[in-house]
């Protein structure tokens, strides 16, 4: 199939096309990467009648540290993320994580905002973001918000901004000392989609306990699962077999995947407990190493 017939627009600046969007209203929609809008407008699931092709609007496409945290534009292309070494050095699982996007092609089209607009319950960048935690800022014609990653997925494929808004960057916060993480997901073939993911961060003190932790799974729920609680029960701990185990059942309890032609409910659950097991055991280890070399 083909979409339907659609305006099509290609502004130079941010406010031009904050302008169109707030004509636009409901009938518009963003284009960048196209990675994921274009397979939804071939497929009408999505026909909307007029496109904003932003990819003129260079000053959103960057990579700066800036002090405590890294930004990074809205536009910037995921390879670029994949070989920034500002990324590689502050944000280690941002990095990890980025070459289990589809293929290469996939990356050098793709978005970083476009993933996390897109909001694919699945997705690496949403996972990623929401173990690092970060801000994304949202400009409409009236202002620029500030939103936490924690609230700005709503549910699938729907998230906090508005159709007058547009994203326009994102800002992480680095890696601290003593720090660990790690990413892993199950697929069926390289490139595909996702059936669960889970990406875990932490930090440890000089006793090698666990002085924060943030633990996050994909592809269980509407939106990335944030294992709420698992800070307070993890804090002080050390890595032992009775703690993993308690992060296995925790997730038991906390995951409500469905099944769909690719996977079981019951087998997603299988693989959310040894995934977010696996995740939190190597990103221990890894702080343990670092902190090791550094001392």
């Amino acid at each position: 199939m083909k979409p339907v017939k659609f305006d099509y627009y290609s502004p130079k600046t941010v406010d031009e096309a904050l302008t169109l969007l707030e004509e636009a209203g409901f009938d518009g929609k963003i284009i960048a990467g196209g990675q994921s809008l274009v397979p939804i407008m071939n497929m009408r699931l999505s026909s909307p009648e007029c496109l904003i092709d932003i990819n003129q609007l260079h000053d959103l496409q960057f990579i700066e540290f800036d002090s405590d945290k890294v930004k990074i534009g809205a536009l910037t292309r995921q390879a670029e993320v994949e070989r920034s070494d500002v990324v590689q050095k502050h944000l280690g699982l941002l990095s990890e994580a980025v070459p289990f996007i589809g293929h290469v092609q996939t990356r050098n089209r793709g978005t970083f905002g476009g993933s996390l607009v897109h909001a694919d319950p699945t997705a690496e960048i949403p996972l990623s973001l929401m173990a690092l935690g970060g801000t994304l800022h949202i400009a409409s014609k009236e202002e620029v918000r500030e939103v936490n990653v924690e609230d700005f997925f709503i549910t699938y494929l729907t998230t906090d901004i508005m159709p007058n808004e547009m994203l326009t960057e994102i800002h992480i916060p680095i890696e601290q000392e003593r720090n660990g993480y790690s990413f892993y997901e199950i697929s069926r073939r390289h490139g595909d989609f996702a059936l669960v993911a889970s990406a875990c961060q932490l930090t440890i003190d000089h006793l090698d306990r666990i002085t924060n932790v943030r633990l996050v799974l994909g592809g269980v729920e509407a939106t990335p699962l944030l294992i709420e609680g698992a800070n307070e029960w993890m804090k002080g701990e050390v890595l032992s077999d009775s703690l993993l185990q308690k992060v296995e059942d925790i997730v038991d309890e906390m995951v409500d995947p469905e099944s769909d032609i690719h996977a079981t409910a019951e087998y997603r659950r299988h693989l959310s407990k040894k995934l977010a097991v696996r995740t939190v055991k190597s990103a221990y280890e890894r702080a343990r190493g670092e902190a090791n070399e550094r001392s």
